[in-house]
């Protein structure tokens, strides 16, 4: 039976980690720089940020600071450099491919870290090396899907 830790704090990761999956996928797959990208990207960072201070006070799973901890802090960072560069417009010659890069490998993570929940999860799992595998997948066909738009993206950078 799946279990929720922490509390009401597991109980809002839980919720803000399947809202981030949502927005975050709506985000990478639909037109950029529209109205509604950006109201969907603003939710999406805001899920994110609640998402990686969550899981920075959850420490139910083995009581001390793990590598779950040390991507949550990555979250933190790569979701508010993402923003921060899109709201700044800086450096201005190239703040949107900062943009993209930082947002889209934040999607990249929220997945992967999906990926590795649900891993944990099947029975007899060895639990670190299903975390590894699952995450290093995700991470695998995160850098392929990046390496094709990335083009698509730079071709971006010029319009706006």
């Amino acid at each position: 039976m799946f279990q929720v830790y922490a509390g009401v704090v597991g109980y809002i990761h839980i919720i803000v980690s399947i809202l981030s999956l949502i927005f975050g996928a709506w985000i990478i797959l639909t037109k950029k720089g529209t109205s509604i990208h950006k109201k969907i990207g603003y939710a999406y960072a805001v899920c994110m940020l609640l998402v990686s201070i969550t899981a920075l006070m959850m420490y139910e799973l083995t009581g001390s600071f793990t590598i779950f901890h040390l991507f949550a802090a990555w979250g933190l960072i790569t979701v508010s450099i993402g923003v921060v560069v899109a709201i700044l417009r800086k450096p201005a010659k190239n703040w949107l491919t900062y943009h993209y890069y930082f947002m889209y490998w934040s999607v990249v993570g929220v997945y992967a870290a999906l990926g590795a929940e649900l891993s944990v999860r099947l029975p007899s799992a060895p639990f670190w090396e299903m975390v590894g595998i699952s995450s290093g997948l995700v991470s695998i066909v995160g850098t392929i899907i990046y390496a094709k738009k990335k083009g698509d993206w730079a071709k971006l950078s010029d319009v706006y």
